[in-house]
């Protein structure tokens, strides 16, 4: 198993709510990390993030990890759940929240 792989799978594995994005929470480096990061942080949930510009192993690697093309990519409790185009599907149809709320994760009163 490669270094980047064994990253990939702890951070997945040890946060509830993982999101692999191009930038960070406080500078998306491209469009489609600043939508998930703006429903996430619309939700009030509590995530960590990964920069997948910092790494190449890392942003090669979770392609592969998760048998998915393009980046962002957004992981609840283990499971990966999708791309931005999915993950704005999933929270305008209010999915992405009832799921949240199944998995435990909390989030603000107001995104209900």
């Amino acid at each position: 198993m490669t270094d980047a792989h064994q990253t990939i799978d702890n951070a997945v594995k040890s946060n509830d709510v993982m999101l692999f994005m191009k930038g960070t929470k406080q500078f998306p480096q491209c469009g489609f990390s600043g939508q998930v990061v703006q429903i996430l942080d619309y939700l009030g949930v509590d995530y960590t993030t990964m920069n997948v510009l910092e790494d190449d192993g890392i942003r090669n690697g979770i392609k592969a990890y998760s048998n998915w093309p393009t980046i962002p990519q957004l992981y609840v409790k283990g499971e990966f759940i999708g791309g931005c185009d999915i993950i704005r599907e999933m929270f305008q149809a209010g999915e992405l929240q009832s799921h949240m709320t199944a998995n435990g994760i909390s989030m603000r009163d107001t995104a209900a």
